[in-house]
């Protein structure tokens, strides 16, 4: 079975397909999907990343709040089990 990802983005639930050949993560495949530049992100992201301890939560924290900001309200994986 092919992955998807559910997200929601300003208030509307849309489903994608999604490989790790061409995305790092779902969180990308999301932001491409509504055409959203991610470089500024993903370079502040980095420099969380090599300034915070290793497994602390400043990395997650970050990335969760700048996809608030840009609009999506969850991304997540679609389970075999749920309903689309």
């Amino acid at each position: 079975m092919a992955r998807q990802v559910i997200y929601i983005f300003k208030g509307q639930t849309k489903t994608i397909p999604f490989s790790y050949d061409i995305h790092h993560d779902l969180y990308e495949a999301a932001a491409e999907a509504e055409g959203i530049d991610l470089k500024k992100f993903l370079s502040m992201e980095k420099q969380i990343a090599l300034t915070s301890k290793k497994g602390a939560k400043a990395e997650k924290e970050f990335r969760k709040s700048e996809f608030a900001r840009f609009g999506f309200t969850s991304i997540k994986f679609v389970r075999e089990d749920d309903e689309i």
